[in-house]
C-alpha cells in the first residue's frame, strides 16, 4: 500500500488545484463503498469512485467547481438507465476543494485508514517472497518482509517494511492479532520453526507455507512431535496458492496466495465484528 500512498502524495505535490470527490452515501448495488474517494485536478485525476458514467459526471462537476461555474458540494446520482449504468443503486457524492486545511484533513484520514489496515508478514525474500511483495503492494494491507539475509532483503519491493533478524521465528509472538503470516524461506527447518510459533496462536487470520503434500506430511509429523495438536495443524495452509492453477511460477503463486490472504483477512474481520 505504500506505493499507492506515494503516488497520491506525488499527485498532491504536483497539482495546485484539486477537488476531493468522496462517496458519502450508498443505497442498493453500487460500484464502490462509502468512503471511497478520488482526487480531480483541471487536467488529471487520481483514484476511482467506481468508473463508468457516474465517475465521468463526478469529474466534470469537480472541474466545473475548479473553474468557478459550479457550486454544489453534493450530487445524488441514481445508477440506472438514465446515465447508462445498470447497478440499480444510488450514490451520494461529496465535493470539497483541497485548500490547506482540507489537505491536512485528507492526510489525517489516510493515516487513519492505513494504520487500520491488516498486516501481512512475509517470512522469506527469495523469488516467491519478492513476487508476493509485488502482488501485495497495491492492496489494502501493510506488508512486512522478514529475512536472515541482507542481500535478499534489499531486493524486496520498497512497498514492504523490512525486518533483518537472525531468528525470524522470535518475531511471530509480537505480530498483531488478525494478521496473515506467509512462510516462504529458503530453509525448511526455518519454515517449520516459524510455522510452529504461528500455529501456537489462535488469533491470526492466515498462516500459509510454500511447499507440497510431502512437505505438509513431514511438517505434520514434526509438529506433533513438538506438541502441536491437530486443531493447530488444521489452520495451516500448505501449499499456499491452492490447486486451481497448476502454474508454479512465482508471480502466479503470489497472485493466488494474495487472493487467499484477502479472503482470510476479510473473514477474520467479519468474525471479529459479529
Amino acid at each position: 500500500m505504500k506505493y499507492v500512498v506515494g503516488s497520491l502524495q506525488a499527485f498532491l505535490a504536483r497539482e495546485a488545484q484539486i477537488v476531493l470527490v468522496e462517496v458519502a452515501e450508498t443505497r442498493g448495488s453500487t460500484p464502490r463503498e462509502t468512503g471511497a474517494f478520488m482526487l480531480v485536478s483541471p487536467t488529471d485525476a487520481h483514484g476511482t469512485i467506481g468508473g463508468g458514467q457516474m465517475e465521468h459526471m463526478a469529474i466534470d462537476h469537480a472541474r466545473a467547481m475548479l473553474a468557478g461555474i459550479a457550486a454544489d458540494t453534493r450530487l445524488d446520482i441514481p445508477l440506472g438507465p438514465e446515465i447508462g449504468q445498470c447497478c440499480g443503486g444510488r450514490v451520494a457524492l461529496s465535493f470539497r476543494r483541497l485548500d490547506a486545511p482540507a489537505r491536512d484533513d485528507l492526510d489525517a484520514m489516510l493515516n487513519a485508514r492505513i494504520n487500520g489496515f491488516p498486516e501481512v508478514w512475509l517470512f522469506g525474500g527469495g523469488h516467491v517472497g519478492r513476487a508476493l511483495a509485488d502482488a501485495l503492494v497495491l492492496l489494502p494491507v501493510r506488508t512486512f518482509a522478514v529475512e536472515t539475509r541482507r542481500n535478499e532483503l534489499d531486493l524486496m519491493s520498497s512497498g514492504t517494511s523490512p525486518r533483518l533478524t537472525a531468528m525470524p521465528e522470535a518475531l511471530v509472538k509480537d505480530i498483531a492479532p488478525g494478521s496473515a503470516v506467509i512462510i516462504v524461506t529458503h530453509d525448511h527447518a526455518l519454515d517449520f520453526l516459524i510455522a510452529r510459533e504461528a500455529l501456537a496462536r489462535t488469533d491470526l487470520a492466515y498462516t500459509g507455507m510454500i511447499g507440497s503434500k510431502t512437505k505438509r506430511a513431514t511438517f505434520a509429523s514434526w509438529a506433533r512431535d513438538e506438541g502441536l495438536e491437530d486443531a493447530a495443524l488444521s489452520r495451516l495452509v500448505l501449499p499456499i496458492g491452492g490447486k486451481t492453477v497448476s502454474d508454479k511460477r512465482p508471480a502466479v503463486i503470489a497472485a493466488m496466495t494474495a487472493a487467499e490472504v484477502l479472503v482470510a483477512l476479510d473473514a477474520y474481520r467479519r468474525s471479529a465484528a459479529s
